[in-house]
């Protein structure tokens, strides 16, 4: 039955990675809406900083809530059934999404969020093992930082249609007035972007289930005795492992970082201090033609909202290019590397500012890279844990998203968006003992009674 099973595997697990990584360019799109969407909301209510926040909490405060029980979903109902109710989840947030919009009621929008982000904390605990496993345990580090790539093109290209739709007309500057018309036109925008995203989301599960077959027979079996496991036994075996643990707050710390950054990257670029009265961005070739021109001075909000696309598409480009490096060198080494230099540019944008400050955040993101999926990755391979278990305590840590852009967001109505990259450089410097420990830890190879060293 192994060997039948094996050979099954051999033949289809490329053609069903490929069908998983569709799944993570879904949710890369649905998620980078929200750093338009921090902005508009901002706009369209009235908000300061910190309120708008709530936006990206409502969102990623899903994963503390939704993980485990994902987990438990996953062990009980494995990967495919897992993944089409996930998506049914989401479906339905859009679907609340679409009231929210037509009602005109920030509540609403809060609650759409977080039913669409418990439908993507589902999709994340059952695609990322599953992409990390369809193939040879060796090229882990590759598969899972290659289907991240795909989950980077759609995170590039949501901040952009996001913008056009979302904030058209829409300004958060001191002394200007957001009319009734350029409100009701950001609303509409938000009413169209999630009705198309339902439309896709519903052909998503159709071909999904297509795809059921082939995907499930590339799954690796489920450890015997999973699926008798509950929420509770999840937790309880992830917290019994000190690399759980650890990985599980380098998760908090990276995935806040990222979102307190890109939330409130439009903010920052829009301000005077950076680009709100320079034209510099328009200089840049590639750059300049996707934020396109309005003819007026400076950088308006739509405007900035479009760079941030540069942002999330920078760590499209590292994971692409990080996918060679992984395949030649250490990856706990990388991810240092990578945490140091991101460090060091929070580190400048906060003492240096200026328009210099606003290319070198947008930077950021090229670094990001290969964060999440080698955190992931080193922490399974260390963790005494189960994957289940490992993988759901994993994506509860994605509360991060929900807890440090609201402490970013309380800095900058104190201080300045400027100096509120001072809580990012912070996480990146946790980040970097984080992966030098990694370096250093014993590696647990599944099925195997003895722990191996590092190589």
């Amino acid at each position: 039955m192994t060997e039948q099973r094996s050979g099954i595997a051999g033949g289809s697990s490329g053609a069903a990675f490929a069908t998983v990584t569709t799944l993570f360019f879904a949710w890369g799109f649905i998620t980078s809406l929200i750093d338009p969407l921090v902005a508009a909301m901002k706009g369209i209510f009235d908000l300061s900083n910190l309120q708008a926040q709530l936006s990206a909490s409502a969102f990623f405060i899903a994963y503390g809530v939704m993980s485990f029980p994902a987990a438990a979903l996953l062990a009980r109902r494995k990967s495919v059934p897992t993944v089409i109710i996930a998506l049914a989840t989401v479906l339905a947030g859009c679907l609340i999404m679409l009231v929210a919009a037509n009602l005109a009621r920030y509540g609403i929008v809060l609650l759409g969020l977080f039913v669409t982000a418990s439908g993507i904390t589902i999709l994340q605990v059952a695609a990322n093992p599953l992409a990390a496993a369809l193939g040879t345990p060796e090229r882990a580090h590759f598969r899972l930082t290659f289907s991240q790539a795909f989950n980077s093109l759609g995170t590039f290209l949501g901040p952009i249609i996001g913008a056009h739709l979302f904030l058209k007309g829409v300004e958060v500057k001191a002394g200007t007035v957001v009319t009734d018309a350029v409100r009701d036109g950001a609303l509409a925008g938000i009413d169209r972007a999630f009705f198309w995203i339902a439309g896709l989301i519903a052909l998503l599960i159709l071909f999904f289930y297509a795809s059921r077959k082939l995907v499930a027979a590339a799954a690796p079996p489920a450890p015997a005795g999973s699926a008798t496991r509950g929420v509770t036994a999840a937790f309880s075996e992830a917290i019994t492992s000190r690399w759980a643990l650890l990985g599980g707050a380098a998760i908090f710390l990276y995935v806040g970082a990222e979102v307190a950054i890109g939330t409130q990257m439009a903010l920052f670029l829009n301000s005077d201090a950076v680009w709100g009265q320079s034209d510099a961005a328009f200089g840049v070739p590639i750059l300049g033609w996707f934020m396109g021109g309005d003819g007026v001075a400076g950088v308006s909000l739509q405007e900035a909202a479009k760079a941030v696309a540069f942002y999330w598409g920078g760590a499209m480009v590292g994971r692409l290019i990080g996918s060679a490096l992984l395949a030649r060198f250490d990856a706990g080494k990388l991810m240092a590397v990578f945490a140091s230099v991101a460090c060091a540019m929070c580190l400048y944008v906060f003492s240096v500012g200026g328009v210099s400050a606003g290319f070198i955040a947008l930077s950021i993101g090229l670094f990001n890279s290969i964060m999440f999926p080698v955190i992931f990755t080193l922490t399974l391979e260390r963790s005494t844990a189960s994957e289940e278990a490992t993988s759901g305590f994993l994506c509860f840590a994605i509360v991060g998203g929900a807890a440090i852009p609201p402490l970013a967001g309380a800095v900058s109505d104190a201080t300045s968006n400027i100096t509120a990259f001072i809580v990012p450089a912070v996480c990146y410097a946790l980040l970097a003992a984080f992966a030098v420990a990694a370096t250093r830890a014993v590696i647990h190879r599944r099925g195997e009674d003895a722990p191996v060293s590092p190589h």
